[in-house]
């Protein structure tokens, strides 16, 4: 096994990759590290689950089962970049790029009828949605803006939206009958270990089994709870009313990509309330074609399409009498005409709410002008935490990056913990009765009466990664001195639960002269903002969902964009998994290369990432010259700050290339210059003199394929040698890598 595993993926990161792995591997073989690579892609985990369907020389390893494996081993040494957590429509894109490439692989069956059907149905439910983190993540969170770009931020802040009193944009949520407000837990008692079931119970006494070898031990926490759809609608109507009645724009908030069971659902209801009038009418000819409005409003209108001319144009003009009477919609792309409700992976919280935050609380609207927005977060586990910075900045304004503190998290997210672990435990119930979990010995540990259509779920939270969270957050506030804060509510079930935790837990460790509080989200949201708008720095100690949300927040109003943020797993068994921060812009970047051969993304994330990498290399296998790499790597990502290298907004500029050459040559220049290894300074001085001499030219080359379509050949699964051609245009600095 490779010294160090570097992750293939999707989209912008992996066409970055083409580009910068090369000049990684150039530096760190001079060292004797080898840097190996596994494909976590959409595309990779699709072939690798369907060899039945492939030839031989189609046919792909399981490297996510592989790499499952290393992350519990105590050398293991990953950078894991952002993958795609796919919805529906994107696993149905990936499926039919790839069949137009030659693999001969099945469709996605909607409506599965035969067991090759239900077979193929169950493995590709299985890389839906978070399919990855869960099986690497051996390890809680420790995530942070780096201090080099913390201090650029601070130097050079970026543009922040005015926000006013007079501003209408708020958030709306259910607060009842929603998956926070009927959440039970309990802890597993020795009893109760062992093999559970989950089973549905119906109003006949009935039972039909949801789930069978569900693995509880003594000391986890347990969870369900269950959302009410007629309550969700009900809310919904309310909440497009309201919005139309308030002149604001109606958006609604999910993560349908992690969460691939329940949130699409939600969406759909979102899609059909707001389309009330066209789904009561035209409900048996949009059943026919096969419409799912969970798909959102493009499958609709591709399906409508193709339904006989003059029914089609019918439920067009309908759809489009809906669309126009309600209220405006936040649109993902006005000039498309593209709207919140066009696809569920569309719209993202944690990425879309901060940016809405930074805007001043503005969104898109059709008419391509800005406006005060509805912020419509159905369940309220969390949506308090937004509405506490937006009534911060309401009432004191935009925040000042230039003065900004920071919030770095410490999240609890190891062995699948909480929500992000829920998606084989997540049903609609199939009609009126009971939803239960029964322990092995026949005692119910946790049930539901539901109604027909209700999302029900369970989550699961290891009692070894909760110890070791806890500790992680003492380390933190000890190390940076900072204040912690648990962002837990002692009034919500689970979070009840770990806070009991919490007070077995904390007097093992040394406290003494740390200030560690435990607060509701709410609340913690409200106190941090206070203290980050006064320069003071805060660690949030928070759990899974928490984590992937704070850690967009924060960084999106401190630095820009969450992608510049260092995030360390300390795994549990020894190892590190390194992760180089978001993927959210990473389509539109895509887009953008295709249509102008300019790739916009930073791969300021990737070269923090592999710094932490280098520096725990050194350290596990005792290797100086990984420091050293690492120390001037660390220099080099400041000088490129400092010098503005980054890639700029507008073609013609650098872009990820050009900010590729430039770090190879602060790094190289900072070997050159070192005197605490002769070797690695007597290889990297004649580099980094070439690299300096041929400057301008290396530019030129690279900025000069700019302006044109460029061709990769794919999207989901994109031939390496186009990628590499289009990423790799610079002759003059491949051959001076090598």
């Amino acid at each position: 096994m490779a010294d160090i595993i570097y992750t293939k993926v999707d989209e912008a990161p992996e066409l970055a990759s083409a580009s910068f792995l090369p000049i990684i591997r150039a530096f760190t073989k001079e060292a004797g590290i080898s840097i190996g690579t596994k494909d976590i892609s959409l595309a990779g985990r699709i072939l690798s689950n369907l060899p039945q369907y492939l030839t031989d020389a189609q046919k792909q390893s399981d490297d996510l089962a592989e790499l499952g494996a290393l992350v519990k081993q105590p050398d293991a040494n990953v950078i894991k970049l952002p993958n795609i957590s796919a919805s529906q429509p994107q696993l149905n894109a990936a499926i039919k790029e790839l069949q137009e490439q030659g693999y001969k692989i099945p469709s996605y069956p909607d409506s599965p009828a035969t067991d090759e059907d239900k077979a193929v149905k169950a493995i590709y439910d299985g890389i839906k949605g978070s399919a990855v983190n869960p099986v690497l993540r051996e390890g809680n969170s420790d995530r942070r803006a780096p201090k080099a770009v913390k201090e650029y931020a601070k130097k050079n802040p970026h543009s922040m939206g005015a926000w006013l009193t007079t501003s209408k944009t708020h958030v709306s949520t259910m607060g009842q009958n929603d998956f926070a407000a009927n959440e039970i837990s309990t802890t597993i008692a020795a009893a109760s270990a062992g093999t559970a079931k989950i089973e549905f119970i119906g109003k006949d006494g009935t039972a039909t089994v949801l789930k069978n070898n569900l693995s509880l031990t003594q000391g986890d926490v347990l969870d369900a709870t269950y959302m009410s759809v007629k309550a969700l609608r009900t809310f919904l109507a309310a909440e497009i009313a309201d919005a139309k009645a308030k002149g604001v724009l109606f958006s609604v908030h999910l993560k349908a990509t992690m969460m691939k069971v329940s949130d699409p659902i939600i969406f759909g209801h979102v899609v059909s309330v707001f389309l009330k009038d066209v789904f009561d009418k035209h409900g048996e000819a949009l059943a026919e074609a096969g419409v799912n409005p969970d798909l959102g409003i493009a499958d609709l209108e591709t399906k409508v399409a193709a339904l006989p001319a003059e029914k089609a144009a019918e439920i067009q003009a309908d759809i489009k009498a809906a669309l126009d009477t309600g209220p405006a919609m936040y649109m993902v792309n006005s000039d498309k005409g593209i709207t919140n409700l066009h696809v569920s992976s569309d719209v993202i919280i944690d990425a879309s709410m901060p940016a809405l935050i930074r805007a001043g609380g503005k969104g898109w609207g059709p008419d391509g002008k800005e406006g005060d927005t509805k912020c419509v977060i159905p369940d309220s586990s969390y949506a308090g935490i937004y509405d506490a910075v937006i009534e911060f900045c309401k009432a004191n304004g935009a925040l000042d990056p230039s003065k900004m503190g920071t919030v770095p998290n410490v999240g609890l997210m190891a062995q699948k913990a909480e929500e992000y672990g829920s998606h084989p435990q997540t049903f609609k119930a199939p009609a009126d009765g009971t939803i239960r979990i029964v322990d092995a010995a026949g005692k119910t540990l946790l049930e539901h009466t539901v109604e027909g259509g209700d999302i029900w779920r369970a989550c699961m939270t290891k009692d070894a990664p909760i110890r070791d969270w806890v500790k992680l957050g003492v380390s933190r506030a000890r190390l940076s001195g900072m204040p912690g804060i648990f962002w837990l509510d002692k009034n919500r079930a689970h979070d009840a639960e770990l806070i009991k935790k919490i007070d077995a837990y904390l007097p093992d460790h040394d406290t003494s002269g740390l200030d560690l509080k435990v607060m509701t989200p709410t609340e913690a949201a409200r106190y941090t903002t206070e203290r980050i708008a006064k320069g003071e720095d805060t660690i949030s100690i928070t759990g899974n969902v928490l984590r992937d949300y704070l850690t967009d927040l924060y960084p999106i109003l401190e630095v820009g964009t969450s992608a510049k943020m260092l995030s360390i797993v300390p795994l549990m068994n020894g190892g590190g998994l390194f992760e180089t921060g978001a993927g959210g812009s990473a389509p539109k970047h895509v887009q953008q290369l295709m249509e102008q051969n300019y790739l916009r993304w930073d791969s300021l994330g990737e070269f923090c990432a592999l710094g932490a990498s280098l520096e725990h290399l050194s350290q596990v296998k005792d290797n100086a010259k990984a420091a050293i790499l690492a120390e001037t790597l660390d220099m080099a990502t400041e000088k490129l700050l400092d010098e503005g290298k980054s890639p700029s907004r507008r073609v013609g500029g650098l872009d990820n290339r050009g900010s590729h050459f430039y770090i190879a040559l602060y790094w190289a220049q900072g070997l050159a210059a070192q005197d605490k290894d002769a070797d690695l300074k007597a290889h990297f001085t004649p580099v980094a003199a070439a690299l300096t001499a041929n400057e301008d030219k290396i530019v030129g080359e690279l900025n000069g394929v700019q302006g044109s379509p460029v061709d990769t050949g794919g999207y989901y699964h994109a031939p390496a040698d186009k990628v590499t051609t289009a990423m790799r245009p610079s002759a003059t600095l491949n051959s001076i890598i090598g």
